[in-house]
């Protein structure tokens, strides 16, 4: 097996662009600020623990690109995965831009490929710190010339969380992406705004399977109030998240669920929560 150490100083994406398809990359305790695109099929990127090994950079949505372009939420991630089975262990990817309120959208991680796993790491950010591809189909044509075409692809995409620490404020885990994340903790974290949103799914009606979430805690940073976060809220009608023997600390509202503004979508979305808890909304655990 093809293995690569990297050091801190070093450039971590000449290492990935280097790296034959399956081999390893592990990567010493320190921090590496830079943006990462991930290309190599089935390398697997192991950290030396997720308070060790950072990868960090700053996009956000209103930064004016070199035409004078405003980035849009897809180009702001700090690592991208596009290609098939990448796993990512013992790792923590930060998106440090802050402020979304004025700022927007700030991504830490996006995912296009299918097969992705992670396991024990920490993905932090504020506004859309996760995104699950594909992107919805209406964004697949909205984004012909302005984004490249690996982020275009429209086919199922499957991914996997485990014991992983995901921080964020509004819609920080959001896409079309089939998910599961087990034993994950889920932490809403305060960005100087009195509301938030964990999920924000927008998978299509022939998805049967959307975002679940397994034996995961819903928790608070510093700052959130009480009855403050929603579960999720649907981004496109027929978004679909399930919630399996979760726990949630008092920053979740008691409705659980929001339909996102006036957008009718309460009628199609596909939310349930395991076992049931009173006072959620009527549309959840709807058939």
């Amino acid at each position: 097996m093809h293995e690569i150490f990297v050091r801190p100083g070093e450039d971590l994406q000449t290492a990935i662009d280097g790296c034959e398809p399956g081999g390893v990359i592990r990567l010493e305790p320190g921090v590496w600020r830079q943006k990462l695109t991930i290309r190599t099929p089935g390398l697997r990127l192991v950290g030396s623990g997720a308070d060790r090994s950072v990868l960090i950079w700053d996009d956000y949505a209103k930064k004016p690109d070199a035409e004078g372009r405003e980035y849009n939420t897809f180009r702001t991630w700090t690592a991208a995965v596009c290609a098939d089975d990448i796993s990512m262990a013992d790792l923590a990817i930060v998106n440090d831009a802050l402020n979304p309120a004025e700022k927007g959208q700030e991504v830490a991680l996006s995912v296009y490929g299918d097969g992705f796993s992670m396991e024990r790491c920490l993905l932090r950010s504020t506004q859309d710190t996760l995104f699950l591809g594909p992107l919805p189909k209406d964004l697949i044509e909205r984004y012909d010339g302005f984004l490249p075409d690996e982020l275009r692809q429209d086919r199922p995409l499957c991914q996997r969380f485990t014991d992983c620490r995901i921080e964020g404020s509004v819609d920080f885990i959001f896409g079309c992406g089939e998910a599961l994340f087990e034993d994950c903790e889920i932490v809403s974290v305060f960005d100087g705004r009195d509301h938030g949103y964990v999920a924000a799914p927008a998978h299509a009606l022939e998805q049967r399977e959307g975002f679940t979430f397994r034996r995961c805690a819903f928790l608070r940073g510093e700052g959130v109030a009480d009855s403050s976060v929603f579960l999720a809220r649907p981004w496109r009608d027929y978004g679909l998240a399930r919630f399996e023997d979760c726990r949630c600390e008092a920053h979740i509202k008691p409705e659980g669920f929001n339909p996102w503004r006036d957008s009718g979508r309460d009628r199609t979305a596909r939310f349930f929560e395991t076992p049931a808890v009173q006072g959620r909304v009527s549309w959840c655990n709807r058939e």
